[in-house]
């Protein structure tokens, strides 16, 4: 997926949750949009070099995005307004082996579970000689050193995902959460239990009532960014 124009800078802070700082290379600071709802753990130091992208729309309050910040091994995507459409380009594309074979892919689709009446979940797929799948997908960004991990703290609507998707294995359909690892390091994907038990434990419960879970490696290059090659799911 191509990324619209990036402006290279360094971030100077974050605050407020969805406002940073950025000082341009010409020494220009500007506040822009964080589209990350995460603690964005590790994602981020003062003095980072950082993109951001600037939308003309004047109905905006903040013209400027956070796009992504480099840690030292390459880019962070902490855009999560991305990820959906870059992993959707991924399995039409067929680089995610396991959900291959759908003829058609739908966005931000509604699903009623008991107790959880019309859920959205980001990818339904069908016209397969499989199951239909509802795949959920997580931008994940936090990496311990050696794994990369989610989530960054504690999700409640993270954990609903997940009895969503169980329900819907219920049903005869394939419930699938699949973890976009958007930073470049680490060699395996594992629930973060120390930040969100809860989490862990319902993956872990889910995972053996026919949930699958896949992580899927987000590659950013110079014009963009694309889903590409598998890394194993370690719980």
């Amino acid at each position: 997926m191509e990324l619209p124009p990036l402006t290279t800078g360094r971030i100077l802070k974050r605050y407020k949750r969805f406002l940073s700082d950025i000082e341009l290379d010409d020494g220009t600071v500007v506040t822009a949009h964080c589209p990350n709802t995460g603690s964005m753990a590790g994602c981020w130091e003062p003095g980072a070099p950082a993109q951001i992208s600037y939308s003309d729309n004047p109905k905006r309050k903040l013209r400027w995005t956070l796009e992504r910040i480099d840690m030292g091994q390459g880019w962070v995507g902490v855009n999560t307004s991305r990820t959906n459409a870059v992993v959707a380009e991924a399995i039409s594309a067929g680089r995610v082996q396991a959900l291959a074979g759908y003829a058609e892919l739908t966005r931000e689709v509604k699903f009623d579970a008991p107790e959880h009446p019309s859920s959205r979940i980001d990818l339904m797929l069908s016209g397969g000689d499989r199951p239909d799948a509802l795949v959920e997908v997580k931008n994940v960004t936090l990496w311990d050193g050696e794994r990369l991990r989610f989530p960054d703290a504690v999700s409640q609507r993270a954990t609903k995902h997940l009895h969503v998707l169980r329900h819907a294995v219920k049903r005869g359909m394939r419930g699938v959460v699949l973890f976009a690892l958007n930073r470049p390091e680490g060699e395996c994907f594992s629930p973060a239990g120390d930040i969100d038990p809860v989490y862990a434990e319902t993956l872990e419960e889910v995972l053996t009532g026919g949930v699958e879970a896949y992580a899927l490696r987000i590659r950013h290059d110079q014009r963009g960014m694309r889903g590409e090659g598998m890394v194993p799911v370690v719980l």
